[in-house]
């Protein structure tokens, strides 16, 4: 690629040397001189181009890195990867808002929106009685135009009454939620298990059957309760799980 694609931060700007590399990194790879697959320069070729010292460059693909935009393999060097989404310790978002944090461009493709009863199951998780109305909003995620997920949301239909004639599914859901219906998330609690692809889920997730996947199960609460009750299924290959430990108070007296 040319190296006029490279631009060099700016000293006399506030935001970190890091950060604006790392800015500069995504937007490399957004308009595709950096393709998924494609090795990127050795992290000295880097500093030259960036004009930075090899910290600053480190500390920028370690959070492109976790971001899941990069992917470093020892021995060989450091990749575009496919669109990843990663879970771990974050804030409440919706997925638009999650994937606009990592630099990929969310889509969804609408699968369903009707009104259906409420099993036993749903029923437990909004805190309302079984046969009640909820909203069932299946939709195909996406990540750059690249199937991630199919997420199954269910909500408390008491809470958001003519729903399916507000016209609500455009973008962010949390967005249209609070500004028609004042619905704020304040919590959401995740569960999160190992699967498998359905058949009739495996076309549409560009999978064949029965491959793994994470099924991930969130009920998410605003001042009032439980609202929303969504069932995903995320591609094994495109969604992962990290965490951050530390040594707790034990580990760190066996030290003394």
């Amino acid at each position: 690629m040319s190296e006029t694609s490279f631009q060099q931060p700016d000293r006399r700007r506030p935001e970190p040397l890091w950060f604006q590399v790392e800015e500069a990194i995504r937007a490399i790879v957004k308009s595709g001189e950096w393709a998924t697959g494609d090795q990127i320069p050795a992290e000295d070729r880097l500093c030259a181009l960036f004009g930075v010292s090899r910290i600053t460059l480190r500390h920028a693909l370690r959070n492109l890195e976790e971001s899941g935009l990069l992917r470093r393999e020892h021995g060989r060097g450091t990749f575009v990867r496919s669109t990843t989404l990663v879970a771990g310790t974050r804030e409440l978002t919706s997925f638009t808002q999650e994937m606009g944090h990592m630099g990929v461009v969310a889509g969804s493709r609408l699968l369903d929106c009707s009104l259906s009863k409420a099993d036993a199951v749903a029923a437990a998780a909004l805190e309302i009685e079984e046969g009640d109305p909820v909203v069932r909003i299946r939709r195909l995620r996406l990540g750059n135009d690249e199937p991630i997920g199919i997420q199954t949301a269910l909500l408390a239909g008491a809470r958001m009454p003519g729903f399916l004639d507000s016209g609500l599914l455009q973008g962010s859901l949390y967005e249209a939620l609070e500004k028609r219906y004042g619905i704020v998330p304040v919590e959401a609690r995740e569960n999160y298990r190992v699967g498998t692809v359905a058949t009739a889920d495996a076309e549409l997730l560009g999978l064949a059957a029965g491959m793994p996947a994470f099924v991930v199960e969130r009920i998410t609460t605003d001042e009032r309760g439980p609202f929303e009750f969504t069932v995903s299924v995320m591609r094994g290959d495109r969604y992962e799980i990290r965490s951050t430990l530390r040594a707790g108070r034990v580990a760190a007296n066996n030290r003394n």
